[in-house]
């Protein structure tokens, strides 16, 4: 088996449109991200996530970006 040779990269990864929660093992290191279609299901998935590990909701990206960030600066453009 051939192993991946070179330097890794490191560029942050883009993350897809939709809604994303963090999850880490209670005193663990980093976390995972996790992306749902929908807020309904991203909801459902921090609720059975935080069964088990410490849960943050990340909310709504779009483009790589969060949605309220992309609003802050329309709103600043706009005044």
């Amino acid at each position: 088996m051939k192993g991946r040779k070179g330097r890794p990269s490191t560029r942050p990864t883009n993350l897809k449109d939709g809604f994303y929660i963090e999850t880490r093992s209670t005193g663990g290191g980093s976390g995972i991200k996790i992306r749902r279609d929908t807020e309904k299901e991203m909801l459902q998935a921090a609720q059975e996530y935080s069964k088990m590990k410490n849960v943050t909701i990340l909310g709504e990206y779009k483009n790589g970006k969060p949605i309220a960030e992309l609003n802050k600066k329309r709103r600043k453009k706009k005044v």
